[in-house]
């Protein structure tokens, strides 16, 4: 027997206990253990039934991510599965914690499932574009039904033991000790001689003929441009359509393909690079870090607002400062009408919503933050405020409290640089609505200490982000980027196309929005006011490049206002509207630009390929620290399509030599000033390689 999985008895009950923490992964020692387990049950006459169950926190949690990747090993998944399943004596997986993949595969082909009511039972392996590979796709439609199999395969969503149950999954929910009811029900299935049943022996069952057409069509959105979810349905229908062997077969041909393909490396290269990413190169994973009990929030705007929200949300009390009362009374309602629509939808108890918002501490007093632990400022973007804040939180805040920046842009060494403590302090740029998105840009100024910086690491994981580490520069790496593509948007406006074709390219691609739709949800008084402010370090074509300038002088800021680049209805559905289209038509004309046919791989080619050549120029620097870094900022932040890994992902997925190519091409249309490839690109090119493969 394997170290990982043991064998023992109890009257005439095995039982075949897995212990490999910390998730009890189904590691190769695991699944042979399992196998040696059920041959020492049926070869024993004594014993007349078995139980599967784990130690630790949770039942089999999925696959060993140390075998991803590597050529798999023997026994195989499906092997064992089907092991279990032809056991001439019935099997009961006893399930606790979450049963996932395939630890949820090994109970489908148990004979009876049994979980405690807290149980989560789910297939996610449509998250890494791949289907379950060991009979999930042929066995669930069988057992629950075809609709709920639809559902939870193709979302990837696990479901509470309760539901488990009624589609059909569950035999039991039981209360008490879980080995101790698992023998107590083996011992009914024995004494009622209940029959061995053989999930793989139902019918799948069809609702209608037209069921996964029109699944498939309800869900098109939500689905958009990923291949997985769709070969999940194919699967499901095979298992309506083919025996039970058969299906395996397809099964197991359709989960080889999904392995292959792009968009599989590339979820599997977030899925890794989500737990990489808080790892700081060159520092212990032992790092010392400061205890964060407090904290004090400068601003009750919809940035501070959202920003407490995430705190008291994971328990940590806030101390929420304004200027002025009403502003701190505006602040708090929006936060009480927050947690309020949540309470509405049956997503969160009354109780505890009273409970956040007794751990915000409204003030109008700098004095109330001298005990935070952390204080993070979220006032008005200008550096003069900003240095005003930190000059007077450096005299209040006693010795060791961390002083960071919600900045998106700004200088974090300039703002350090009037503190006595520059080595305490740092930038913690959120996204908005901070309690929702899930970014963190921890920045880390040239005097920031490894101290600090680890500790807002930490804080970043205990709130729910996720964390990345950068380095100063102007827009750090996200909004650093994202300014390249904004440019290259402008200067196709003005070269021939109109926002509606460039929403669309973008959209097209993958992102949830393109960047005009975006900026008239945003305001576009905001990029507005960003581009005055940045207004004397633009080129001379950057700064004729007004369209954005001549939009809001007419008063049309987006949504709010009714108009900016699209027109909007009351319910702010967005038309194309002629006017702006003439405007940008007239625009194109006074600047001297003829303008052409822009075809959409143009505008996607000089929209991505520019920030990944500025991504590049930002690795090259050390503002980040690896492309993962990269690619998780614009993966959680920035909405980049998570099926195309990342835009230094995706640029290795189309070649680094296609990608200098066209920056070549492009440097010779629009101009050195915006296209010379960074050395790093023109190297990696050379020599045949990628940004992860060098």
């Amino acid at each position: 027997m394997s170290e990982a999985v043991r064998f023992s008895k109890e009257g005439n009950i095995g039982i075949i206990t897995i212990n490999n923490p910390p998730v009890n992964a189904l590691s190769q020692a695991v699944r042979a253990g399992i196998r040696t387990g059920l041959e020492k049950g049926i070869a024993d006459n004594d014993i007349a039934a078995m139980i599967i169950l784990c130690e630790g926190r949770t039942f089999i949690a999925g696959a060993d991510i140390r075998e991803f990747g590597k050529p798999p090993l023997e026994p195989y998944l499906p092997d064992v599965c089907k092991f279990i399943e032809d056991s001439p004596k019935p099997v009961i997986a006893a399930i606790h914690g979450t049963a996932l993949g395939g630890g949820l595969e090994i109970p489908l082909s148990c004979h009876f499932r049994i979980a405690t009511a807290a149980a989560k039972l789910g297939l996610p392996e449509v998250k890494l574009g791949l289907l379950p590979g060991a009979g999930g796709t042929q066995r669930l439609p069988r057992l629950a039904g075809v609709h709920a199999a639809l559902e939870m395969i193709t979302s990837g969503v696990p479901v509470n033991a309760a539901r488990a149950k009624d589609m059909g999954i569950l035999d039991a929910i039981i209360e008490g000790d879980l080995k101790a009811e698992a023998l107590i029900f083996a011992k009914k299935v024995i004494n009622e001689k209940l029959p061995v049943r053989k999930v793989s022996e139902r019918q799948a069952k069809a609702d209608s003929p037209s069921v996964f057409d029109d699944f498939a069509k309800a869900n098109a959105r939500k689905f958009r441009g990923a291949i997985a979810p769709f070969k999940c349905i194919d699967a499901i229908r095979i298992a309506t359509e083919l025996p039970f062997a058969e299906g395996m077969k397809r099964e197991r041909a359709i989960f080889l393909e999904l392995q292959a393909s792009d968009q599989s490396r590339a979820l599997r290269h977030v899925f890794f690079s989500e737990r990489e990413v808080v790892r700081i190169p060159g520092l212990p994973d032992d790092q010392p870090t400061r205890e964060i009990r407090s904290v004090g929030v400068l601003g009750a705007g919809t940035m501070g607002g959202g920003i407490a929200m995430c705190f008291v949300n994971a328990g940590i009390p806030v101390v929420l400062l304004e200027v002025k009362q009403e502003m701190l009374e505006k602040g708090l309602a929006v936060i009480r009408k927050n947690y309020a629509g949540t309470v509405a939808k049956g997503k969160l108890k009354q109780e505890v919503m009273d409970k956040r918002m007794s751990l915000i501490k409204p003030t109008l007093s700098y004095n109330d933050l001298k005990d935070a632990d952390l204080v993070i400022e979220a006032v008005f973007e200008d550096m003069a405020v900003k240095k005003e804040v930190f000059g007077k939180l450096d005299t209040i805040c006693r010795p060791g409290t961390i002083l960071a920046s919600n900045t998106s842009y700004l200088n974090i060494d300039e703002i350090a640089a009037t503190t006595k403590r520059p080595q305490d302090v740092m930038g913690m740029h959120f996204f908005s609505p901070a309690n929702v998105m899930r970014l963190l840009e921890n920045v880390r100024g040239a005097k920031t200490s490894p101290e600090v910086y680890a500790t807002a690491m930490k804080v970043g994981r205990t709130i729910g982000k996720v964390p990345v580490l950068v380095g100063v520069c102007d827009g750090f790496v996200g909004n650093r980027m994202l300014a390249k593509r904004t440019r290259e948007c402008g200067f196709m406006l003005e070269e021939g196309a109109l926002p509606w074709q460039i929403d669309k390219a973008i959209y097209n691609f993958g992102f949830p929005m393109g960047p005009y739709a975006m900026g008239d949800m945003a305001g576009l008084d905001i990029g507005w006011r960003n581009r005055k402010a940045k207004f004397d370090s633009l080129t001379p074509r950057e700064k004729a490049c007004n369209i954005i300038d001549k939009i809001c002088e007419m008063g049309r800021f987006g949504q709010k206002t009714g108009s900016g680049f699209y027109q909007y209805d009351e319910k702010r559905n967005a038309t194309p509207d002629p006017m702006i289209e003439e405007l940008i038509t007239r625009h194109s004309q006074e600047v001297g630009i003829t303008r052409r046919n822009i075809t959409d791989q143009e505008i996607i080619e000089r929209a991505i390929y520019s920030m990944i050549n500025e991504g590049a120029k930002i690795l090259e620097e050390g503002i980040a620290a690896r492309p993962l870094d990269i690619d998780v900022v614009w993966l959680n932040g920035y909405g980049f399509p998570a099926y195309l890994g990342g835009p230094m992902f995706y640029a290795d997925t189309v070649g680094l030599k296609k990608v200098y190519d066209a920056i070549l091409k492009y440097r010779d249309l629009v101009g050195t000033e915006y296209w010379t490839p960074s050395p790093l690109i023109e190297r990696l090119a050379g020599e045949g390689k990628g940004f992860y493969s060098k």
